[in-house]
């Protein structure tokens, strides 16, 4: 499949026209027998070529990953007696860089970059703390948790400036939330170590991250209001934060209202199922259903509480099952008149910065 950026590059470099460009894409619109509007395209796979590599680079990575960690305790560079040395994942990330050079670079293969990309950036942060671990001693961090949560920020910090490296020379969409998720864990740690001597500091951690989650989602929308067509990888980004930015959300809230105590009644099953439209009303608002994918586990165990709370407690998980599913399939083909009815109400200036609700189709974007 010729995506957007290839167009792009063939009309940059001469070898097609930029009205032979738009042609193409019109006779592939015509082609469609229906628009493929409100559909969150992103390249995953391109072939099966995609997995094979995957697979083959995955294996690649543990190799190093093994053959450092046995380095390291052959020199006695490793974290206590018999831990993790961290020459195992600087040899991971260093090889999964080097991979990027051709998957990403030249060759543009999706799933490959992607692992590449977590690859690299887990294996910086894995560097970073195990090194700083080995230079302290495992016996500082005993009974530490400010020294623990300090050195996890630290990583954390570290591995953000790896994922904006990697963002300034391959441009992998998925690498603005993996450096997202770095910056919101130096966060989440500075805010442990600094907390870690109260008793009782979880809700305290949970409020910060909801409002990590916001701001992600805040962010996401930046992205996503600057490609309304969403013909650009700049809506790939938007999609991997989104993703990031729905559990992030989700889980704080249904976890402060005590759903995750496993003693959910009527009361709180019926906060979740209002929570949970409200979550459908904007996620068809800015056409991302990850909000809902991220708040499914929550409203199915509210439904089942809500059914055996009726009596229902034979065929409970299967009514809930049953109304989720149905619910959710019929939200799938009716998706575009949906949102048209939650859209078009809105005010101009709001309805600008949402994606366009008659968008022309066009290929996948790049990766």
């Amino acid at each position: 499949m010729y995506t957007q950026q290839d167009l792009d590059d063939a009309v940059a470099s001469g070898a097609l026209s930029a009205d032979s460009a738009a042609a193409l894409r019109s006779f592939v619109e015509g082609q469609r027998a229906l628009p493929a509007v409100d559909e969150e395209h992103f390249r995953l796979i391109t072939g099966f070529n995609d997995i094979f590599v995957s697979i083959a680079a995955a294996i690649l990575l543990f190799a190093v990953g093994w053959i450092g960690q046995s380095i390291g305790e052959s020199i006695g560079l490793i974290l206590g007696d018999d831990g993790p040395s961290p020459l195992a994942p600087a040899a991971v990330a260093a090889t999964a860089w080097g991979l990027a050079l051709f998957f990403t670079a030249k060759r543009r293969m999706a799933l490959p970059s992607i692992l590449l990309l977590l690859a690299f950036v887990g294996g910086v942060f894995g560097t970073a703390s195990l090194t700083i671990g080995a230079l302290f001693g495992a016996g500082f961090f005993d009974n530490n948790d400010t020294a623990t949560m300090g050195v996890i920020a630290v990583s954390a910090a570290i591995a953000a400036a790896g994922a904006w490296l990697h963002w300034r020379r391959f441009k992998v969409p998925i690498t603005i939330a993996a450096g997202a998720a770095a910056v919101a864990g130096v966060a989440l740690a500075a805010l442990g170590a600094a907390i870690a001597h109260l008793p009782d500091n979880d809700n305290i951690m949970l409020g910060l991250v909801l409002m990590l989650g916001i701001g992600m989602f805040l962010f996401a929308m930046r992205w996503d209001s600057s490609d309304p067509a969403r013909q650009t990888r700049r809506s790939d980004v938007a999609f991997w934060l989104h993703l990031l930015a729905a559990p992030m959300i989700v889980h704080p809230v249904f976890t402060l209202l005590g759903l995750n105590d496993g003693n959910a009644g009527i009361g709180e099953g019926l906060v979740v199922i209002l929570l949970y439209v409200a979550l459908g009303i904007t996620a068809l608002a800015i056409d991302r259903r990850a909000l809902l994918v991220s708040a499914l586990a929550y409203v199915l165990f509210a439904l089942q509480a809500l059914f055996r709370e009726f009596g229902a407690v034979e065929l409970n998980i299967a009514l809930t099952a049953l109304v989720i599913g149905s619910a959710l399939l019929l939200l799938s083909a009716f998706w575009h008149q949906a949102r048209r009815a939650i859209v078009q109400p809105l005010p101009d200036g709001l309805r600008a910065r949402l994606p366009l609700l008659d968008r022309p189709v066009s290929p996948v974007p790049a990766a």
